[in-house]
């Protein structure tokens, strides 16, 4: 038994330190500034929205609990931290992104293309909003930070992959992944 909490120890302490240099290669990308960071919204438990969804009012929403706002909160330290420059918060119109937003980083604006299209009523803007993001970014340039807090399907339109509430990935103009940061 002894041998047992030994190697698993061992693995354990192998896979938190490439975590850590994994974070550590991307934070230093982020520090060199230029770059795209798309971020999922928080913790938001449950699963899409109320049927009877109101973009202007909160409580028809599903919301950020507790530890959402928390996640929100080590978002924004991460980046302050560690110095990272930003250009530029553009949140989705979701209650969810925009307190994400506001709990990381205070200041942001609202940008349709990064709203949801999960459920049938928005999934028609689909394309739209798609082609409106790219554009944005296509024409984006700074030598800081461009970050775009937003929800699962943008980010999986955009890359092809899945994300964790609060995860962040962390891209060139180009789309490339360069790493990402999952904030617990």
């Amino acid at each position: 038994m002894k041998y047992i909490n030994f190697i698993l120890l061992f693995l354990l302490s192998i896979f938190n330190s490439n975590y850590s240099q994994a974070n550590d290669l991307v934070i230093s990308e982020l520090q060199k500034g230029g770059k795209i960071v798309f971020i999922r919204h928080s913790l938001a438990p449950g699963n899409g929205d109320p049927d009877n969804i109101d973009l202007k009012r909160c409580v028809t929403q599903r919301n950020l609990n507790q530890e959402g706002i928390e996640q929100s909160k080590k978002i924004g330290m991460i980046f302050s931290d560690n110095n990272i420059q930003i250009d530029k918060v553009l949140s989705s119109e979701w209650c969810r992104c925009k307190d994400t937003a506001r709990f990381a980083f205070n200041n942001y604006e609202t940008f349709k293309g990064l709203n949801s299209f999960y459920q049938e009523k928005f999934y028609k803007y689909k394309d739209e909003q798609i082609k409106s993001l790219k554009k944005y970014i296509s024409n984006w340039n700074s030598e800081k930070n461009l970050i775009l807090v937003t929800h699962f399907v943008v980010i999986s339109e955009i890359f092809n992959v899945g994300v964790s509430s609060g995860e962040m990935i962390v891209s060139d103009k180009n789309y490339k992944i360069l790493g990402n940061i999952i904030v617990k």
